[in-house]
């Protein structure tokens, strides 16, 4: 077993005490701790690091989040890729911005409520059992409704999130590969989030939909940059009749355009989707190549 200690922090921190100071003086001075993938299982005391920021225990074994009651400046948590299975005596830490949690066996996102500085969360790839889904505490949601900005729920096995509407000043919202389906809730959250300018649902059935990007950029006023990693187009052979889908890069976008930043592509979104629509798949195969 290893444990994160006042003595083990000295030992590895290379603390150069002045002359007439102490180690405990010196740990007082800690601003930043990295203690990322050293088998740590457990944090001990360490109310002598009353200046401590960032706490990086990130790729650990560590199943309880505890004794970080006494870092009140703290603004920096990494604690994906651990054991930890609820979230946990955080509420003293007023100054917290960004929390990292991924990778853990987290089921239900609480025990965040006086959290009011906290602008990211990043919640992604819980190990669950099987067959269940992330789920959102009303009070942690309510708590975090006018601080949080950037969201990542990606992996969780989620079919809706709606409940997310609370969350009035999120900007960024990362939900990959997860089971959202209905169009309606999309549009649902979009109408409500209006500050919204970052989407990213790929992997999600929602994302086959007929219309699906025709719809979600025509209910968002905010919304900028929909699906960073593949923007899809949906292309029908004339024959059939079928949907098919051709997935573009960002690079693409622009050729297609004649531009050369994301900024003057967005403006003739709409327009390609239009135009490629009617397109079959091999003349958006020769087009693209042509380009």
């Amino acid at each position: 077993m290893v444990r994160l200690t006042l003595e083990l922090i000295a030992k590895n921190s290379n603390l150069k005490p002045r002359k007439e100071e102490t180690v405990a003086q010196c740990l007082k001075k800690l601003t930043h701790i990295n203690f990322s993938d050293k088998n740590i299982d457990a944090i001990e005391d360490l109310s002598f690091c009353k200046n401590l920021s960032v706490l990086y225990l990130y790729d650990n074994r560590i199943s309880e989040i505890t004794n970080l009651n006494y870092a009140t400046n703290l603004t920096h948590l990494y604690l994906q890729n651990n054991c930890i299975s609820y979230i946990e005596n955080l509420r003293s830490l007023k100054k917290l911005e960004k929390l990292y949690l991924g990778g853990n066996y987290i089921a239900v996102i609480e025990g965040l409520e006086g959290l009011e500085e906290l602008r990211e969360l990043h919640v992604e790839s819980q190990k669950l059992p099987l067959g269940e889904k992330l789920l959102f505490d009303p009070r942690t949601l309510r708590s975090l409704a006018k601080s949080l900005s950037i969201l990542n729920i990606s992996n969780n096995n989620i079919d809706d999130i709606r409940d997310l509407e609370i969350l009035e000043n999120l900007n960024h919202l990362t939900a990959v590969d997860n089971q959202i389906i209905h169009i309606k809730d999309l549009e649902f959250l979009l109408n409500k989030l209006v500050k919204l300018c970052k989407m990213d649902l790929n992997g999600n059935p929602v994302c086959i939909k007929p219309k699906y990007r025709d719809r979600i950029i025509l209910v968002s006023k905010s919304l900028g940059n929909f699906e960073t990693m593949h923007h899809i187009v949906p292309v029908y052979y004339p024959q059939v009749g079928k949907p098919k889908l051709v997935f573009f890069s960002d690079s693409q976008r622009f050729l297609l355009n004649g531009n050369t930043s994301p900024e003057s592509c967005q403006e003739d979104n709409t327009k390609i989707i239009e135009d490629m629509g009617n397109l079959s798949l091999k003349e958006s195969e020769t087009l693209l190549t042509k380009k």
